[in-house]
């Protein structure tokens, strides 16, 4: 198996995806933000002096998939068609963020999932430093994908 961002002369570069078919792709990816059980409580309760904390979050989540390929150097500038960023409390210690990303195109889309997932814990931990700076971001990790010419995959 070789690696399809270097050339035969092992020189970085973007994939030509212009001969691949256009298929529905679907990527889902997660981030989990451990903190203390304080902390979990004002989001919850809506008590952050910042504001609504999980919609910030989701939000930035969203802007983050969209502009991936700013991000990482050789990923594709895609036409996103769905994002959806999801937070919910886990227990009394942890917020897990569940990132969906999809579009009908000619390549995947778990980078856009993974960098939502990420931005989002990312957002979380900014909002709530001041007063938990132990916060860990654990678990960021690709779930699922499908479509494409490589199949279907999952944990």
């Amino acid at each position: 198996m070789s690696l399809t961002h270097l050339d035969d002369k092992g020189a970085a570069r973007m994939v030509d995806v212009s001969e691949k078919a256009s298929t529905v792709r679907v990527a889902v990816a997660e981030a989990t933000v451990k903190m203390l059980p304080q902390t979990l409580n004002m989001i919850i309760e809506g008590k952050h002096a910042k504001g609504d904390v999980l919609a910030v979050a989701r939000i930035a989540g969203i802007q983050a998939a969209k502009k991936t390929s700013e991000l990482i150097p050789l990923c594709h500038p895609l036409m996103l068609s769905s994002v959806k960023v999801e937070l919910e409390a886990e227990g009394t210690e942890h917020i897990k963020i569940t990132a969906t990303c999809k579009l009908t195109g000619q390549t995947g889309v778990e980078m856009e999932a993974l960098t939502a997932a990420s931005v989002a814990a990312l957002t979380i931990y900014d909002m709530c430093k001041a007063v938990d700076k132990g916060m860990m971001i654990e678990q960021i990790r690709l779930l699922q994908k499908t479509g494409g010419k490589s199949g279907d995959w999952q944990v």
